[in-house]
């Protein structure tokens, strides 16, 4: 996975003609990205004025990835997703620019109409609430052989049972005849989310999202979940975009790792590179947040104010107000995403772009 700085445009912006699409000029035999995401732009109307909620998200994923977005509540995350599915609320909101290209095909200009084969056929997604994704009149098995057919119009009824139930073992359902004729109601929330997962995978996604996957269960079920979204990744090369605030999770899964503050990405990189050496003082002070075995004298690290009125950003860096290394030029001019050492990405004046680097 690259994220892509905002200084990186498609086209001439002197004649406005569209130069050679990146995905076909990349050159050197490079392998193409499954999901191109060029500066997405998402905007909520509201009374005080329009909040750009994602404001130049841009990031390519390949198929050996699992790109963890990390941020408060409030950053970005999910409406990043959302945005990628075209599932925004509208109104008051609507993806207002950018490109989202997946297997060469921009689905910016698809009608609403060839959305819907897009999703659950080529984008999955894993709901951060399960029981809201499923129906609770109709059965588990009901419901996953109508996402089957749906998907796989060519599937009799009975190939359809038979897929659904070799799903259902693949996620750990020893007895897959007995939860098929259950009730949402009637399973526990780990089932649920694994029964969201099943959904996910009956359309045979090239993409999976999954919005804080492990929220409400227990240590085991978490363990197990993480354990089956892994090996789904591997054994099928499905990337997965992981949305999460959760660092354990992140440890335990993520290849890569994008930072999101107030819409924008702060730091991008290797998951390795980032935890162990955090350069953005926002990606180090989320990590800091996270409790560690110490004294237990010792108080909790918090990050200092809250998040800005997304109508009201300050000037320069957003994170500028609460950042203890901001200097003056951070509050009067706004960062660029830029690499400063191999596969890393920072917003952030502290840091020179490598190619100026000493």
């Amino acid at each position: 996975m690259r994220v892509w700085s905002e200084s990186t445009e498609c086209g001439n912006p002197d004649t406005g003609k569209e130069g050679p699409h990146p995905l076909l000029s990349s050159g050197g035999g490079s392998p193409a990205p499954v999901l191109h995401v060029r500066d997405l732009q998402t905007v909520f109307e509201t009374t005080a004025g329009p909040i750009r909620a994602v404001d130049g998200v841009s990031f390519d994923l390949f198929s050996e990835d699992i790109l963890a977005i990390v941020g408060e509540s409030g950053s970005g995350k999910s409406v990043t997703a959302l945005s990628l599915m075209n599932l925004v609320p509208a109104p008051p909101g609507r993806v207002v620019g950018g490109q989202i290209v997946l297997d060469g095909q921009d689905l910016r200009r698809l009608s609403i109409r060839d959305w819907e084969d897009v999703r659950g056929s080529k984008l999955g997604m894993v709901f951060q609430n399960p029981r809201a994704a499923l129906h609770p009149s109709f059965t588990i098995g009901r419901q996953l052989t109508e996402a089957l057919q749906r998907h796989n119009p060519h599937l009799s009824r009975r190939e359809a049972k038979a897929e659904l139930a070799a799903i259902l073992r693949r996620l750990g359902f020893k007895d897959p005849g007995r939860v098929a004729e259950s009730h949402p109601h009637a399973l526990s929330g780990g089932m649920c989310q694994r029964i969201a997962l099943a959904l996910c995978l009956a359309g045979r996604p090239r993409v999976i999202f999954a919005d804080e996957p492990t929220t409400a269960l227990d240590v085991l079920v978490q363990a197990t979940l993480l354990l089956m979204l892994k090996q789904i990744h591997e054994n099928d090369r499905v990337p997965i975009v992981l949305i999460t605030h959760d660092f354990g999770l992140v440890r335990a899964l993520a290849t890569r790792i994008a930072v999101m503050y107030c819409g924008q990405v702060q730091e991008e990189g290797l998951a390795d590179e980032i935890l162990v050496r955090p350069r953005h003082p926002y990606t180090r002070a989320l990590i800091a947040c996270v409790p560690q075995k110490r004294d237990r004298s010792e108080k909790l690290f918090q990050i200092a104010g809250q998040m800005p009125d997304l109508a009201h950003l300050p000037k320069g860096c957003r994170f500028a107000p609460r950042c203890q290394n901001a200097m003056a030029v951070c509050r009067e001019r706004t960062p660029e995403l830029r690499e400063v050492a191999p596969n890393v990405r920072v917003r952030c004046h502290l840091h020179e772009p490598m190619s100026s680097a000493a």
